[in-house]
């Protein structure tokens, strides 16, 4: 254990061939200077974007454990834009780091995602934790530039936890795990032993008792190491229990039974309808380079044309792509500012903890926002990866263009939850005006 509290951050060796951290060695002083402005974040985002977007196919095809990757995320500072800036931290709002999500993610998804859930974890003890953990967590985390990963997959079966002394032993499977593989840290959430209490903590993740199966081989998003881990035996000081009393062994009234809590849900449902708008954008942007180039015009046609960009159909087809694109962004960005609203009246601060002002109506709400985002996000990404290939051509079906990558990546993540009880959910509180309850998923 780290003298602050929190582990160190080595990582688990690797069973799979991985990507080389050396190819992104360039970059590293070209990004020593972390950006000072939301413009500059965004900028140093899309030249991220740029490398990732060179080799992508070829990365998606080989699937390597993405080492070399979250080394790049390392290099140009994006996994500190939220932290604070006393620790060496970006300390901007959620907005912007929702918009380096899906910058990035159009270059390429898998990465895209990492860093969502990444930025997604780094703040739990905003939310769960006493302000002295999550300052701790959060001097810790951007001191070290580290990379999170969290086995908390809501589908399984909760983590068992036995408290034993001044120590918490964790048990369990997830099926799922995202980045787990690569990170330097794992966030792990299960229920307390004889009770029904939820506990989260942060540990190491280079320990025996985090197992990787290595198992992740899926359709698309191929490099988010999303594969399933086994917790056999971890070893948890009590002090490490987020939001929890190590004397009496208790949830600290007021952290963790607040509405505030629970905006860990649509929070990070955000994360993923960014993704997918960055995926589809990138999915757009591709196509477009494709058909400038490559595209031929059909002969067939009543009125034939000289080149596919004067084609009826094509430019009919790119402009409602474009139009539903535009629309989703401009969803994505109300409900992005409204979390940003939300965590900067409600969150702690070093003088003060106003995590308890947030109402159930208020959050409620917000998920809602958030849901909404969701289905549109679904319904356009999913159009938009598939759509693409009518204006491109047979051709573009080839596996070294790699267009189909959009759609697999979109198609993969778009399944985590049915979106089908957004759309319910949304209708009662169209219709009825209910506000959903809290649940993993919502």
């Amino acid at each position: 254990m780290a003298s602050n509290g929190f582990p160190n951050g080595s990582t688990n060796g690797h069973l799979h061939p991985a990507s080389d951290p050396a190819v992104y060695d360039k970059y590293r002083p070209r990004w020593e200077i972390l950006p000072q402005t939301a413009d500059e974040w965004l900028a140093r985002a899309s030249e991220v974007k740029e490398v990732l977007r060179q080799d992508a196919v070829q990365r998606d095809l080989e699937n390597k454990t993405p080492r070399a990757e979250v080394a790049l995320l390392k290099h140009s500072g994006l996994l500190k834009v939220l932290g604070p800036k006393r620790y060496g931290g970006g300390e901007q709002p959620w907005h912007v780091g929702y918009r380096l999500i899906r910058e990035v993610a159009q270059g390429d998804g898998s990465i895209g995602m990492l860093l969502g859930y990444h930025l997604f974890w780094s703040q739990t003890a905003n939310l769960v934790g006493t302000p002295d953990q999550a300052e701790a967590l959060h001097e810790f985390i951007i001191s070290n530039n580290l990379f999170l990963g969290g086995a908390v997959n809501p589908r399984d079966n909760d983590l068992s936890i036995k408290s034993e002394g001044d120590t918490l032993i964790w048990n369990g499977f997830k099926n799922f795990n995202t980045g787990g593989v690569v990170s330097d840290l794992t966030v792990l959430e299960g229920v307390l032993e004889g009770t029904k209490d939820h506990i989260y903590t942060v540990v190491s993740t280079s320990q025996p008792g985090i197992q990787f199966a290595h198992n992740w081989d899926n359709v698309g998003l191929r490099l988010t190491e999303s594969g399933s881990v086994k917790i056999d035996n971890v070893v948890v000081p009590w002090t490490d229990a987020l939001g929890w009393n190590p004397q009496t062994k208790r949830p600290i009234p007021n952290v963790l039974e607040i509405p505030f809590v629970s905006l860990l849900l649509p929070t990070i449902q955000l994360v993923f309808s960014n993704f997918y708008i960055g995926i589809a954008q990138g999915a757009l942007s591709t196509s477009a380079a494709y058909t400038r180039q490559h595209t031929r015009p059909w002969p067939y046609s009543s009125d034939p044309k000289t080149s596919a960009l004067d084609e009826f159909y094509i430019l009919e087809r790119y402009g409602n792509f474009h139009a539903h694109l535009v629309a989703a962004a401009a969803l994505a960005d109300r409900a992005n500012a409204a979390a940003t609203q939300l965590y900067e009246t409600y969150n702690y601060h070093r003088d003060g903890d106003n995590r308890g002002g947030l109402t159930a109506r208020e959050r409620g709400e917000f998920a809602e926002t958030v849901a909404a985002v969701k289905v549109v996000a679904t319904d356009t990404g999913l159009r938009v990866t598939s759509g693409v290939f009518e204006v491109t051509g047979s051709k573009a079906t080839s596996r070294k263009v790699g267009l189909d990558r959009f759609w697999r990546d979109v198609r993969t993540h778009t399944l985590h939850d049915p979106v089908a009880y957004k759309n319910r959910e949304l209708g009662r509180y169209a219709l009825l005006g209910e506000v959903p309850e809290p649940t993993w998923y919502t």
